[in-house]
């Protein structure tokens, strides 16, 4: 079986790719203190990459998942901070919006989405509570023809950025998962307030927001029926696109591996001529492109939302991957490696958040462990392996 790109997949990525490596890349440092890349999104709105998850009524591109991920990957090349930034845009929150809000909600966020007028955020993780979704306290009560929200969301991205934002919460106070759903919560609203910030290893600023008797119009709860199957189903694509990320760290780390390789010399010779490192570097190679065939199989599976295991078992792979691809990047600059002028460091650092967010390695090696037990068929593997 052959895969290869569309001319029109290799031509967005082509430009990305020049656009990373001749800016995002030589200024990546200056974002690890937390500084929102606002120059990089407004030359990625430029060239439509901000639209690519929202719908061409809208004014965006309304790209596959592949595509998104091939562009994440690329971004991810060169800056982590610029990646996650991105992602806040073509994620999650985009696809629920597009997916499930009014058409006016629609009309009048995701055209700023795609110009970077309009920054979005999602709220998941609770103090208590992050990938139990159904354990969340965060509550918006039915009151007349509004709602009225309360409960704290902790670990947000792009709290000081976002305009809008898309809570997983709790409706009418009903327990379990039949009582989650989602509201779109917009910044100025009375009762909202940033209570913590938090700096990241990967440069990233995150924090901590409450919702404090949020009075909002009815129309802001996005999903309410069936809400943990329609959330859920939503965020495969997160499973997704975080490991696209991964990928291009790992991608990014291996190639600033192989340049080191061969200018740095030992003994008299580069050290790219010692059999241990050749080694060393075709292990690297060889998990970048068992990463690449997973997650790019799981991205096809999109329609529109990933298959969940798929996506479950790219995400596991890619997000481990990684860790391994850009800590032996790092073994093979040595001491310089360990320098934060070098930027292998940050490739480590930002490829450390991978296997955290979108459900950790543990809670999706469950989820596919389970459908093993129940799914896995007695005459073992057929065709491509799929359940």
């Amino acid at each position: 079986m052959k895969f290869k790109l569309t001319d029109e997949q290799r031509s967005i990525v082509a430009t990305v790719r020049a656009l990373t490596q001749e800016k995002f890349k030589p200024n990546a440092l200056k974002y690890m203190d937390g500084t929102f890349p606002w120059d990089n999104i407004r030359d990625l709105a430029k060239i439509g990459v901000l639209g690519m998850a929202v719908p061409e009524e809208y004014g965006g591109l309304g790209l596959p998942v592949l595509d998104t991920a091939l562009v994440l990957e690329e971004i991810a090349k060169g800056c982590y901070v610029t990646a996650m930034a991105v992602l806040g845009e073509v994620g999650v929150q985009t696809k629920i919006i597009d997916a499930y809000a009014p058409k006016n909600i629609k009309q009048r966020l995701l055209p700023g989405v795609c110009t970077g007028e309009t920054i979005l955020a999602v709220c998941m993780t609770e103090p208590h509570a992050g990938t139990d979704v159904a354990n969340y306290r965060t509550n918006a009560d039915i009151v007349g023809d509004k709602l009225v929200l309360n409960g704290v969301k902790t670990l947000i991205s792009r709290v000081d950025e976002a305009q809008a934002f898309v809570v997983f919460s709790r409706i009418n106070k009903q327990p379990g998962r039949e009582g989650i759903g989602c509201v779109l919560i917009e910044r100025g609203t009375p009762g909202f307030e940033c209570t913590a910030r938090y700096h990241t290893m990967g440069g990233e600023n995150l924090a901590e927001i409450r919702f404090e008797k949020c009075e909002l119009p009815l129309e802001n709860m996005i999903i309410r029926e069936d809400g943990f199957r329609k959330l859920l189903s939503a965020f495969n694509t997160q499973r997704c696109l975080n490991p696209s990320i991964s990928l291009g760290l790992a991608e990014g780390a291996f190639e600033e591996a192989v340049k080191y390789a061969r200018e740095r010399t030992a003994f008299g010779r580069s050290i790219g001529e010692f059999q241990g490192l050749r080694f060393k570097l075709a292990e690297m190679y060889r998990d970048i492109e068992v990463g690449r065939a997973m997650l790019y199989r799981a991205c096809a599976t999109a329609d529109p939302f990933p298959d969940p295991y798929e996506a479950a078992i790219a995400k596991i792979y890619c997000n481990e991957m990684s860790l391994r691809v850009t800590s032996e990047a790092i073994q093979v600059h040595g001491g310089y490696g360990f320098t934060d002028e070098f930027p292998v460091s940050r490739f480590y650092r930002g490829a450390r958040y991978g296997s955290l967010g979108g459900g950790t390695s543990e809670t999706l090696k469950e989820l596919v462990g389970k459908k093993i037990l129940n799914d896995f068929g007695p005459d073992g593997f057929l065709g491509m392996g799929t359940f």
